[in-house]
């Protein structure tokens, strides 16, 4: 499977990140841009987004990414800054980059964005397994 697909093939079998609303705005070998809208169901006690959400949304981009080389690609370690509050109708967009990628590894940064002002900064490692997409 030619490489920039998978990740589409990726978001048809994926119930979590359907629900969330999260659409595929673009993809290339080593590089997912994704988006999705803040709802009322995604506000946390204080009335803004649960910090999972922006979370889900960056670890969604960063599978996307990781995957676009052909192999199966499996997270091992991620992390988060959460920069700014979000709130119920803000529009984010995701895109995640791999930094370096080689036989075993891979390392991307994936920056979330609301109006083009960084919200959050998310860090991932995938270890790329020798199965092939289909």
């Amino acid at each position: 499977m030619e490489g920039a697909q998978i990740p589409h093939k990726m978001l048809a079998q994926d119930a979590y990140s359907t629900w969330l609303g999260i659409e595929i705005l673009e993809c290339e070998i080593g590089r997912c841009r994704v988006a999705m809208t803040i709802r009322k169901e995604m506000l946390n006690s204080m009335n803004k987004a649960h910090g999972g959400i922006s979370y889900a949304l960056a670890d969604t981009a960063f599978g996307f990414a990781a995957n676009t080389h052909g192999n199966f690609a499996v997270s091992i370690e991620t992390s988060i800054n959460h920069i700014e509050a979000l709130n119920e109708g803000d529009y984010l967009i995701a895109e995640s980059v791999i930094e370096k990628v080689n036989t075993k590894l891979g390392f991307n940064i994936v920056e979330v964005r609301r109006d083009n002002e960084l919200v959050a900064l998310f860090k991932g490692v995938v270890y790329r397994t020798q199965k092939e997409w289909e």
